[in-house]
């Protein structure tokens, strides 16, 4: 299970997000991931909080990839937003982060989280999909793009 439509539902990518800090991104992608998997909202945002806290999990270009475990999952989901001005992520490279793809998984999902997290990072690394994800102009646009290449693989 790491395809991304398996991982992110379309009504949980947005475009055009207003946050000001990383707190403030943090707290608009667990009230987002809050109605996609019926969790509380301050849980959420604890445990994006807490793992946070053991390093940025902005890993560059832009790039951020919040990821927390969560107990009553049941599978692997995924939150996307663009946000309309970057923020300060504290990533490796110092860049201000305008991507940003959360993954909560079930606290027992060991591999399965890791095998999510790297389908997400080595799609984030990728250079021509980031300028593809600046670029599209709605939120069916970016679905479509972390989507494609899963319809054609099934074609």
């Amino acid at each position: 299970m790491t395809d991304f439509s398996d991982m992110l539902r379309p009504d949980a990518v947005q475009t055009g997000v207003v946050a000001a800090t990383k707190k403030a991104v943090f707290q608009h992608i667990a009230t987002m991931a809050a109605e996609t998997v019926d969790a509380d909202v301050k849980t959420i945002n604890e445990r994006l909080t807490a793992r946070e806290k053991l390093g940025s999990t902005g890993f560059g270009g832009g790039v951020a990839i919040p990821h927390a475990k969560l107990d009553g999952l049941a599978q692997v989901t995924g939150v996307f937003v663009r946000l309309a001005q970057p923020v300060d992520f504290q990533a490796v490279d110092d860049l201000p982060v305008d991507l940003v793809f959360m993954l909560l998984s079930p606290t027992d999902a060991g591999a399965v989280h890791l095998k999510a997290l790297a389908r997400v990072s080595r799609r984030l690394r990728d250079k021509a999909f980031l300028e593809k994800l600046r670029g599209a102009g709605s939120p069916d646009a970016l679905y479509a793009l972390f989507t494609a290449d899963e319809v054609r693989d099934a074609a």
